[in-house]
């Protein structure tokens, strides 16, 4: 199908410069919009800001962008870039007098819910089902101590699996909704609203929940919830929760406040996004007196509350496939407060300000299968998972020093704190740090056994393009690596830190004065929000630079260049359910979707990722940094092979974190 229009308001040129962010919802003239900005990598002021009036418009429309902006691109050729100017300013242009007809191919709705992709390897199953009740299949977590799933914890993750037969965006706005379609399938909840909103992809809820399906004697509970959403290419949705603080919800009268530690949703389309599937996982503390209930009744109301999905079932099932995904939006975008724009397209947009963002958070690349071999839909080796804390604990050319300064990174927090108004449950108290370079602030452990430290992780978790994949679209498992990695950094600042090579005292510089052959690369993930992390890798070679054809391509090419090749696969081998579902196990062409940085030096090549540039990443974060003391996060970098004088990929290089606290990220100071 094609879309015609004629003398439109305003036009741009869409070239590889272009770049398109979804920017979740937002409230403009007191409707509220499913919003996506693009922006030219030449001059990030110049924006255009439009809005869908769902979900589904919004992503075929960023769809259809960014497979234009790839098919536009000059440096999928084979020939070598040759000026740091090749791409032109977004612009706009008058067409007021002319009478021009564009045409844009639309994407139907099957190709944009493409059917979800499988896992490439198949694995015993850390979820193992204990029964089958209304149709859903009840699933519990499995410890490594317990394989065989015959012991309970005090406060269980179990999780629920039903078919339901509607659309993915339906089903996704039934369970976002706290308006008065919910009373038609959620028995458990009484009351709910927004308590605030924090991005367009996350806010914070209140929950009562009713009390006549509690035990006797019981007193009644609710919820406060910090929510955070996504859409993945495939049409498939995520819905995150966790519990946490805030100020303008405090313990009310008459309730006691349960503790979620981790739950959520994820429809997933299937059967050409006719049906889907739904996941419902669960772990609460009820916040029972040890004596006053077995921990076999509370497993029984975590069990009762997941029989929803049940209720939902029926719903869809009865209103035939006729159950209004317009109806559902207004009603869901009616209880949400939104901050309020007067003009839907705008010029220059200033960008909102940066919150915790997720490291992981990132465009995937149109034609990559998953990247990491999954063990099945129900495991993640997440066989060494700690739970977080569920207590609240209180909370240019010169360039920095680092110094330790414990007492002053908690006041940073502190402030934070008071300025976000919330706090995480899982975050902890801040512990003294020592003094280090840069490059060495993360101490190695090849064991991967210590907290807070660092190894060269295993490549053969990984696939890459394989010698053939022009043609059969094969992968292979990696096999080594092209540089070695020998540090890393965990910082805190006030500002963003760029272009770690070039720091005085680092191992970068330290090298550079003995004049030796190795050629360092550096990747900086720079997470800003009140208190600015990074997280820095450094690998190494001894071999020269021209002996690797597309890697030197890469280190002496322009940004576009750069921008449509450098790719991160990330993964988290060990952790909690909420946790992996906020990180997506498949390549992301980082430069396509985030604001990214290049430094050239004598003696490296520095690659700086502002994960603030993305709004989605901005919600994924207030996930993962409270979870990330709990968690073994991986990556592997690769630059991408586009011909077939540049097959097969080989892997940069692959890390491996281990249990990284944020408390003790090691703070410098101007």
């Amino acid at each position: 199908m094609k879309l015609q229009w004629k003398q439109p308001v305003r036009s741009a040129v869409i070239d590889s410069c272009i770049r398109v962010t979804d920017d979740g919802t937002e409230s403009i003239n007191k409707k509220v919009f499913f919003i996506f900005t693009i922006y030219s990598t030449s001059d990030i002021n110049i924006q255009l800001k439009l809005g869908a009036s769902s979900s589904e418009e919004a992503a075929a429309w960023i769809h259809c962008l960014k497979d234009s902006a790839l098919k536009a691109s000059p440096c999928q050729a084979n020939n070598f870039p040759s000026s740091k100017n090749t791409c032109p300013f977004l612009r706009s242009q008058s067409m007021r007098t002319k009478n021009q007809k564009n045409s844009l191919h639309w994407p139907f709705r099957s190709s944009v819910h493409a059917e979800a992709m499988t896992s490439d390897v198949t694995a015993p199953s850390s979820w193992k089902i204990f029964g089958c009740q209304n149709g859903l299949r009840l699933f519990k977590e499995a410890k490594v101590w317990d394989s065989h799933g015959g012991h309970w914890d005090d406060h269980p993750a179990i999780m629920a699996v039903s078919m339901v037969d509607g659309t993915s965006e339906a089903i996704f706005l039934a369970l976002m909704s706290l308006g008065p379609s919910r009373s038609e399938w959620d028995f458990c909840v009484y009351s709910s609203s927004v308590v605030e909103c924090l991005d367009g992809h996350t806010d914070i809820i209140h929950k009562k929940l009713y009390s006549d399906w509690f035990p006797w004697g019981m007193k009644r509970r609710d919820l406060l919830l910090q929510r955070y959403w996504r859409r993945e290419d495939d049409g498939t949705y995520v819905i995150l929760y966790h519990s946490v603080v805030h100020k303008k919800c405090p313990p009310q009268s008459g309730y006691v406040r349960a503790h979620l530690k981790r739950g959520g949703y994820v429809i997933t389309p299937v059967n050409q996004g006719q049906q889907s599937i739904v996941k419902h996982m669960l772990a609460i503390d009820w916040k029972f007196w040890k004596f006053y209930l077995q921990p076999s009744a509370a497993r029984s109301l975590t069990i009762s509350m997941l029989k929803r999905v049940a209720a939902l079932k029926e719903l869809f099932k009865g209103k035939q496939g006729n159950y209004s995904s317009k109806c559902l939006s207004r009603e869901w975008l009616r209880h949400i407060h939104l901050p309020q724009t007067n003009d839907l397209i705008e010029n220059e947009v200033e960008k909102p300000a940066s919150a915790y963002v997720s490291l992981m958070d990132l465009n995937e690349e149109p034609d990559e299968f998953f990247d990491v071999p999954e063990t099945s839909e129900f495991t993640d080796g997440d066989q060494l998972e700690n739970e977080p804390s569920s207590e609240l604990c209180p909370s240019g050319s010169n360039h920095p020093e680092i110094t330790p300064a414990a007492g002053f990174v908690r006041k940073l927090h502190d402030l934070a704190t008071q300025k976000k108004g919330y706090v995480d449950l899982q975050e902890v108290a801040e512990e003294d740090t020592l003094l280090y370079c840069y490059g060495n602030s993360l101490q190695k452990d090849p064991t991967c056994t210590l907290p807070c430290s660092w190894s060269a992780g295993d490549s053969s978790w990984f696939v890459i393009r394989g010698k053939n994949y022009l043609q059969d679209n094969e992968k292979i498992t990696a096999n080594g690596t092209l540089m070695q990695m020998v540090g890393a950094d965990w910082l805190i600042s006030d500002k963003r830190e760029d272009d770690l090579g070039s720091r005085q005292g680092g191992i970068v510089q330290k090298h550079a004065a003995k004049a030796g052959s190795e050629f360092f690369f550096i990747v900086n993930f720079q997470i800003p929000g009140k208190s600015r992390y990074t997280l820095a890798m450094y690998y190494m070679m001894e071999s020269p630079l021209e002996d690797h054809p597309l890697l030197y391509k890469f280190v002496n090419g322009d940004d576009a260049f750069r921008n449509s090749r450098f790719k991160v696969i990330p993964c988290i081998s060990k952790g909690s359910w909420i946790a992996r579902k906020t990180v997506r196990k498949r390549a992301s062409l980082l430069g396509q979707s985030i604001e990214t940085h290049y430094f050239r030096g004598k003696n490296y090549m520095e690659v700086d990722v502002d994960i603030g540039s993305s709004a989605m990443a901005r919600g994924a974060a207030n996930f993962l940094l409270g979870y990330l003391s709990t968690l073994v996060l991986e990556m592997a970098f690769i630059i991408q092979g586009n011909t077939p004088e540049e097959l097969p990929e080989t892997l940069i290089g692959t890390c491996r974190f281990n249990h990284v606290d944020p408390s003790k990220a090691l703070l410098t100071l101007s």
